[in-house]
């Protein structure tokens, strides 16, 4: 049973804590993969609902769908469905859950740079390589995803 256990910033120490971070790259990919089908499903069943006029700005419309999908459920619960599936979720640099507004912003950086391949590259190598397994939105707000603890 892990427990967490905070250090100065509120946030599991990767040398002490080490399973609070384990695996969680492949986690991410994972949950990333899941999550885009569920967008992907949400896009194609609000099509009709748009009279069809969304498939003439497709890919704005599906860019809508999960923004929206994201910032509301990493507001509501600190992981989209697809990180709940992998039992992993997003922290603050407190150690906090996900508020609308970090859920929000963290969101539009995360849009920003998946939008951008080398941008999404730099991400890509910094949840390899860094203690906290963080990408570059991570690194910008100082959150943080981690393994959820078995006590939450």
């Amino acid at each position: 049973m892990m427990t967490m256990t905070p250090d100065a910033r509120g946030l599991p120490d990767p040398d002490l804590h080490a399973e609070f971070y384990a695996d969680v790259p492949a986690k991410r990919l994972v949950a990333w993969i899941a999550d885009s089908l569920v967008i992907a499903v949400l896009t194609l069943v609000a099509i009709p609902f748009t009279a069809f006029t969304a498939l003439f700005f497709l890919p704005f419309f599906w860019l809508l769908i999960g923004l929206v999908y994201r910032i509301v459920t990493l507001a509501r619960s600190s992981a989209t469905p697809g990180m709940r599936l992998v039992a992993i979720e997003m922290r603050t640099a407190r150690g906090e859950r996900f508020d609308t507004g970090t859920a929000a912003m963290h969101t539009l950086l995360y849009s920003i740079s998946i939008g951008m391949i080398v941008v999404q590259a730099v991400s890509i190598v910094l949840m390899l390589t860094s203690a906290r397994r963080q990408g570059l939105p991570d690194h910008i707000l100082g959150t943080v995803a981690i393994n959820r603890a078995a006590a939450n």
